[in-house]
């Protein structure tokens, strides 16, 4: 597999929509080309953050287009691809190919709690299908199973991804991956308050919900921690980790598409069944976003 393009943070882009609930394709435009101009090293459009089980297999293909338009080859673009269904997700991946993706996020099948085994076939052809590079995207707690070191090593070994969004929430299991694949896997953190400790047992960086606000100040922390300062990056941290905790107060993106709206990139719009934040909520993420904004 050729060596990947991408390292440090990475956006889980929320998704704008219009008041009639159909995507906003100028916003969004307007959304990524912000977050490359704050610095931002890549994006990451229909991820859970982006609201993709509700979009449409046409609204992802121009979702897709978009993002890839308006990053204009300036950052790496990682598309989420996932489903319980190989099938289902081999024939998307194809559909995202043909619109100009080459890498895909593409979370462990959730709900029909495959074995081991069973995941590592489902990668297997979705790989050998499409070409594609692929991030394994490992979260036990939305798919009600965990892909086992082991078996992320031999996805390794067989030349099936190149990276991993790590949300098991163990720091053991993090540890023992990075062990087990020898430098030959780029783990990112699927947790914005675990990417320091994360990097410091060998991971690259984060696939981040929290950037979608603070993209400059979350790739300014994760310089740092990369850097080897772990001070100052602790001391950068001060402001950001009551920030994380609220902004996963409410289901996600709920809080993460409010606070965005706070900065007038889109109005925090969503899809059922997620529905709009608390009153308190709101009240919340002006305050904590104060030290990075001032206008707010």
């Amino acid at each position: 597999m050729s060596i990947s393009p991408f390292t440090g943070v990475g956006t889980a882009l929320v998704t704008p929509f219009k008041e009639d609930g159909s995507v906003d394709h100028k916003r969004f435009a307007d959304f990524v080309d912000w977050q490359i101009t704050e610095g931002i090293n890549f994006i990451v459009p229909l991820g859970t953050t982006g609201e993709s089980v509700t979009t449409t297999d046409e609204e992802d293909m121009a979702i897709a287009r978009t993002a890839l338009e308006a990053a204009n080859g300036r950052v790496p673009v990682l598309v989420g691809c996932g489903s319980n269904n190989t099938a289902e997700v081999i024939a998307r991946a194809k559909g995202f190919k043909e619109v100009g993706v080459t890498h895909v996020l593409s979370v462990s099948p959730y709900y029909n709690k495959p074995s081991q085994e069973g995941i590592y076939q489902h990668f297997k052809a979705l790989r050998q299908e499409t070409g594609l590079g692929i991030m394994l995207y490992n979260i036990q707690g939305r798919t009600g199973s965990n892909v086992e070191p082991e078996t992320i090593a031999r996805l390794v070994e067989d030349d099936i991804i190149f990276g991993i969004k790590e949300a098991s929430g163990s720091i053991v299991q993090i540890q023992k991956i990075c062990q087990l694949t020898q430098g030959k896997l780029q783990v990112f953190s699927g947790d914005d308050a675990l990417t320091q400790a994360v990097i410091a047992v060998g991971g690259e960086g984060v696939v981040c919900t929290s950037s979608n606000a603070i993209p400059k100040a979350m790739v300014a922390w994760v310089d740092t921690i990369k850097s080897g300062d772990y001070t100052k990056a602790s001391q950068l941290l001060r402001p950001l980790l009551p920030l994380f905790e609220a902004m996963f107060s409410e289901p996600n993106p709920i809080a993460t598409k409010a606070a965005v709206s706070l900065l007038g990139h889109m109005d925090a719009r969503y899809r059922l069944p997620i529905v709009p934040p608390q009153e308190k909520t709101v009240h919340l993420l002006r305050e904590l976003m104060r030290p990075f904004y001032s206008h707010l």
